[in-house]
């Protein structure tokens, strides 16, 4: 029960066969081409593609992975607004691709999307900005 008054927390379900290969060190794009609406493989990519200096290419990921774990979130039962706990393991790859699109937006000077995504960040969960290198 939430005694905040606030919608519940959304939590994905688990991609263990998906997260396994990642944790293992297979490619992102391999796993991306067996499952494309597994966000984390998304972020994978996007953050790669960052550290290389490569924003464009990352926004174009991030960007992916974030509408690819909105439609889960939907799925979910997510209506558009309430926490989204980074604590849970398969929330992870959604607010991480969140999180690259925010880094991206702002290499290429999209502040406007680059505030947008933050706060969105922080609003899903007060605990991700820091842990995903926003705060």
């Amino acid at each position: 029960m939430n005694l905040l008054g606030g919608p519940d927390p959304t939590f994905l379900p688990d991609r263990p066969e998906q997260q396994a290969a990642l944790e293992a060190g297979q490619d992102p794009v391999e796993v991306v081409t067996g499952t494309p609406d597994f966000s984390e493989a998304w972020a994978a990519l996007a953050e790669k593609s960052l550290a290389d200096g490569q924003p464009v290419t990352a926004y174009a990921y991030a960007r992916t992975g974030y509408h690819r774990g909105l439609d889960q979130l939907r799925r979910a039962g997510w209506k558009g607004h309430g926490p989204i706990p980074w604590s849970h393991r398969p929330n992870q790859g959604f607010l991480r691709a969140l999180a690259a699109l925010a880094k991206a937006a702002q290499a290429i000077g999209e502040t406007e999307e680059h505030n947008r995504c933050a706060t969105f960040l922080a609003d899903s969960d007060p605990q991700a900005p820091a842990a995903l290198g926003l705060a």
